[in-house]
């Protein structure tokens, strides 16, 4: 068995420039639970897969390189239920998070979505299938 036996997307690993506001911002504003906090190591368990935070720059593997600043790396994407959408829109707007686009019907999808942005500058969709 070689690549083709791939089953599971197990955990997503975030260079980050600002690791404390990162921190707080998926403990805090996005509610997800600390699986493993090693300081520069943190894992936060979303459903069946970790996404992990380490601060961006040299370690065992390579030198990660500079990032752009306003740039993003990544898009990650949260699926809800349908009526979460507009529920999760309120919760940020009163969290104070800067949305990029309030939620939108995109029929061609079958997608409602929500866009905005980390404090790594990665785009943040919360999206509903219908």
């Amino acid at each position: 068995m070689g690549l083709g036996g791939i089953s599971n997307f197990d955990y997503a690993v975030l260079l980050c420039g600002k690791m404390e506001e990162t921190r707080a911002f998926y403990r805090d504003v996005m509610g997800f639970p600390i699986e493993t906090d090693r300081g520069n190591w943190v894992s936060f368990r979303v459903g069946a897969t970790l996404l992990t935070l380490r601060p961006r720059g040299r370690w065992t593997v390579c030198d990660d390189g500079a990032s752009v600043p306003g740039s993003a790396a990544v898009q990650l994407a949260f699926r809800v239920p349908p009526p979460a959408v507009d529920a999760c829109h309120a919760e940020l707007v009163a969290k104070g998070v800067r949305i990029l686009r309030g939620p939108t019907d995109l029929p061609h999808w079958r997608h409602r979505t929500l866009f905005f942005r980390d404090p790594e500058d990665n785009i943040i969709e919360i999206y509903a299938e219908y």
